[in-house]
């Protein structure tokens, strides 16, 4: 008999949740008496690590922030504003430059406390950049991650992958500067005004200088890194579970639970039935269609909401027949968004303006909107472009996003309406989403805002150094030429223009992609378990934040 890995990691999740029941018989505590909760994840990791810019994702932002914590904070229970954290101040000193302050007496998981040096290494090319350098002006690089050398470390340098995630993310820092123990200099090679938002973002986060260079292998670090948040790493087998266990010296005060537990349960009966079953306490990426069966068990809440993500779907231009932007704009009209949101999530979340979130705040550019759907129009412009029912292979993972399969079914059946004939292909993993040796067509994706300004979505993720320009996928002249603008100017009604100019390129005149709809992150969970939720994927179990209301 030959399984799937997703068949294989589904029964090995069923195995293991059979093996853990009788530990705890007692639902929060274990034999021991420990305060804990046991949470059923979709998944992990997308790439079997621990590392924040290998784990550029949804599931490792559910996950990474409990250990690896960014230099600035942001309000992740509220509006996401930013806040003293591992930073206490900042200011700028130019355009180029921004000074922080760090707070004193943060101890990271192994003991020492954290100083400039440690926030400096963090940002070094050992641990974020590798051999790439800072774009000085002389133009916006594209760095490749699909080349023969990709996952390849030497030594604790760090992958190539990794490197290009770091330019991604600082495509224009020079040197992070010491000025004292607890005083950097973020030095930018060209003016910035996004520096403040950059370091809230996961990857930007302050490793332990000591424990890294201590490991002599990058592989090895990544599988347990040692950083300055509420837990600690207890224990980790890839693909099937995470312990953490409360960081007592935590800066934030230590967190009410002793440990928390993550398994890795793909298939979402399992999590359901785990609940169900008293298992676990919490069970992630839960549908609106659910709700009945968690709420009926009278033990049980569904509780979530929109998030600080957007569902989209992307074009690859080297197809042949989508080198045609008519063909892609057609595509896109002919997906009714509203009905979507209706179908699949009960109207609990929303289809927004584009490539944009509200908490942009000034720079949301209001009037623009994802295009209409209008099955006449997209006819219409499929017979400009003299497509022939030339078939489009569309490349799907089996619901790594929540009710994935099920609204790809409803979009090939919206294509099929206007006449566009869409394949869909079932695929494993990443990987082969991205495997260039077979035709590309159109996939899945999502894209968060890391910080409060379309920099943090737009650019990152599909200007010159973001994903789909580095898969090969789409490019267009002038959005890389805006994409500079974007980053550098400091005049706020410049940058907004060339914002709502982007937003015009990228989902009408060259669509490198099409937003569905808001994401909404819903979770099962006990009732007597006092959470909140949060506007982003991370599930915070701080100090504060999580109490056993009978345990």
């Amino acid at each position: 008999m030959k399984l799937s890995r997703r068949e294989m990691l589904g029964f090995s999740a069923s195995l293991l949740s059979t093996m853990i029941a009788p530990v705890w018989a007692q639902p929060g505590k274990n034999a021991d008496g420990k305060r804990i909760v046991r949470i059923a994840a979709s998944a992990l990791s997308n790439n079997g690590t621990l590392s924040t810019l290998r784990e550029q994702s949804n599931v490792g932002r559910r996950i990474l922030p409990s250990f690896l914590e960014p230099v600035i904070a942001t309000d992740v229970l509220g509006d996401l504003s930013l806040q003293p954290g591992l930073a206490e101040s900042w200011k700028r000193i130019s355009d180029r430059v921004l000074e922080v302050k760090l707070r004193k007496g943060v101890i990271f998981h192994n003991g020492d406390e954290m100083t400039a040096e440690d926030v400096a290494f963090s940002f070094g090319p050992q641990v974020m950049f590798g051999d790439t350098q800072p774009n000085r002006g002389d133009g916006a690089k594209t760095i490749r991650t699909d080349s023969k050398d990709a996952g390849k470390a030497r030594g604790t340098q760090c992958p190539p992958e990794v490197a290009a995630v770091g330019r991604r993310l600082w495509p224009s820092l020079e040197e992070v500067k010491v000025v004292d123990k607890y005083t950097v200099q973020f030095v930018n090679a060209i003016p910035d005004p996004t520096l403040e938002g950059r370091l809230t973002r996961m990857g930007c986060d302050v490793i332990s200088k000591r424990h890294y260079e201590e490991a002599n292998d990058w592989q090895v670090w990544a599988a347990a890194p040692v950083g300055t948040g509420p837990y600690k790493i207890k224990e980790y087998k890839k693909d099937q579970y995470l312990i953490l266990e409360r960081h007592e010296q935590y800066w934030g005060g230590p967190a009410e639970l002793d440990e928390v537990h993550f398994f890795d349960i793909p298939e979402l009966a399992s999590r359901i039935n785990g609940m169900l079953a008293g298992e676990y306490d919490f069970a992630t990426d839960i549908p609106t269609d659910q709700i009945k069966t968690v709420e009926e068990s009278g033990k049980l809440e569904f509780v979530g909401g929109p998030i600080i993500n957007h569902q989209i779907t992307c074009f690859d231009k080297a197809h042949p027949v989508l080198k045609d932007p008519r063909v892609r704009l057609a595509m896109s009209h002919a997906i009714d968004r509203k009905m979507i949101v209706d179908m699949m999530w009960d109207g609990r979340t929303v289809v927004p303006k584009g490539l944009q979130f509200e908490f942009y705040g000034p720079m949301l550019v209001t009037e623009h909107n994802a295009p209409a759907y209008d099955p006449e129009k997209a006819r219409q412009l499929l017979k400009e472009a003299g497509y022939k029912g030339e078939t489009i292979p569309y490349r799907v993972l089996n619901n790594y996003y929540t009710g994935q399969v099920q609204k790809a079914q409803i979009m090939v059946e919206m294509w099929r309406a206007v006449g566009v004939n869409v394949e869909i292909q079932m695929v494993e993993n990443w990987s082969q989403v991205y495997d260039p040796s077979t035709q590309r067509g159109i996939r899945d994706w999502s894209n968060s805002a890391g910080f409060n300004d379309p920099v943090s979505s737009l650019v990152q993720q599909h200007g010159p150094n973001g994903q789909q320009q580095q898969k090969g996928e789409w490019s267009n002249e002038e959005f890389n030429r805006l994409s500079a603008v974007l980053e550098n100017s400091t005049d706020p009604a410049e940058r907004k223009r060339t914002f709502a100019r982007m937003l015009q390129i990228a989902e009408y005149e060259d669509p490198a992609f099409m937003v569905i709809h808001q994401t909404a992150a819903f979770y099962a969970k006990r009732k007597d378990i006092k959470w909140e939720w949060s506007p982003t994927f991370y599930m915070d179990f701080r100090k504060g934040n999580t109490s056993l209301v009978t345990a």
